[in-house]
Formats: structure tokens, C-alpha cells, sequence
């Protein structure tokens, strides 16, 4: 909630005046709703927020699926290659931070997969079920990003399975390195 005070914001937590009284940071808190009425300040709901994942500041869905940009004239925009510009959608972008995460969930094992090319060394068990699980994990989340026909599916995907904004596969750590 925030406040004003003769149409204009007051924040809580500073110090303001009103008809030559000057009043502690604090009284924003401690005073009733009464006290706050009878000074003349009136309550007023936050702006909305939207995640910005899905949604624009004001609240329109963004496109889910991949645009190909085009001009005033509809001609293709295009890169300094000669390739249309295309703008990638919710469904892309999501992806592809799947992936992002997925390959640095990967990463520190890579030098196991390297090792075997070179030396025909196996690779530990841990380390195969780990990778196995972290790529099934995020074939699982990209089968599901698709799947979504609509924002409001996108959302409830993401907001059943994430904690603090973040997708975690069904792999709590990191294997014990074997080598270590």
C-alpha cells in the first residue's frame, strides 16, 4: 500500500510536514487509520506487477512463439548477413535457459567425456546416472514449454515447479567426484 498526502506520495520510513507540523519517519507506522484520515492521507493500491518472463510491464502477454521481423512495408528486416531478424518468444527463450542451465549443470563432468574419448577410461557410474538425469530433466522441461498452449500454462508450469524464479531438475547436488 502507499500513501499520499494532498494527491502527492508520501514514503513510509521518512519524514514529512503538513500545515507547518513535522512528523517523525516513524508515524507512517505507528499511527491508526483514523489519525492517518483525519491528517487527509488516503491509502492507494500498489501498481500491479507482472512477471516480466511472460508478460510486458502493463500486463500483455508476450508472443509465445518466434517472430520474423518484417518493416513498414512488410519486407523481411534483416541482419548485416542477409538473414531475417527474428525475435524469439516466450517458448524460445524459456528453452533456451533450460539448456544454458543444463549445460552448467554439465560442465564440471565434461573433462570425464573427454578423458574416455582420449584414454578409453570409463566414465563413473555417478557421473553417467547425474548426466543422464540432467538431460532427461531438461528434455522433460522443453517437452512441457511446449506443450503450454497459452501464457496462463506457462505460468502455472513455472510457478509449480520453481523455487525463487529458478527450475530445478530432480537433482539436489552435485555427484561426489570419484577422483577427488
Amino acid at each position: 500500500m502507499a500513501f499520499k498526502l494532498d494527491g502527492n506520495p508520501l514514503a513510509v520510513d521518512v519524514a514529512f510536514s503538513h500545515n507547518d507540523i513535522n512528523y517523525p519517519a516513524n508515524w507512517l507506522r505507528l499511527s491508526t487509520a483514523d489519525e492517518k484520515t483525519a491528517l487527509g492521507i488516503t491509502e492507494v493500491a500498489d501498481d500491479p506487477t507482472y512477471d516480466n518472463r511472460f508478460y510486458w510491464g502493463d500486463g500483455t502477454a508476450k508472443t509465445l512463439t518466434d517472430t520474423n521481423e518484417v518493416d513498414e512495408n512488410g519486407d523481411p528486416v534483416l541482419d548485416i548477413n542477409g538473414d531475417q531478424v527474428v525475435t524469439l518468444g516466450v517458448k524460445s527463450v524459456l528453452k533456451a535457459k533450460e539448456k544454458a542451465m543444463a549445460g552448467g549443470l554439465l560442465a564440471p563432468y565434461d573433462w570425464y567425456v573427454v578423458r574416455k574419448a582420449e584414454k578409453s577410461t570409463a566414465i563413473p557410474s555417478t557421473i553417467s546416472t547425474f548426466r543422464d538425469g540432467v538431460r532427461t530433466a531438461c528434455n522433460t522441461r522443453e517437452t512441457e514449454i511446449d506443450a503450454c498452449s497459452d501464457t496462463a500454462a506457462l505460468v502455472t508450469l513455472y510457478g509449480s515447479t520453481e523455487k525463487d524464479g529458478v527450475f530445478t531438475p530432480n537433482m539436489t547436488q552435485y555427484p561426489d567426484d570419484p577422483n577427488s
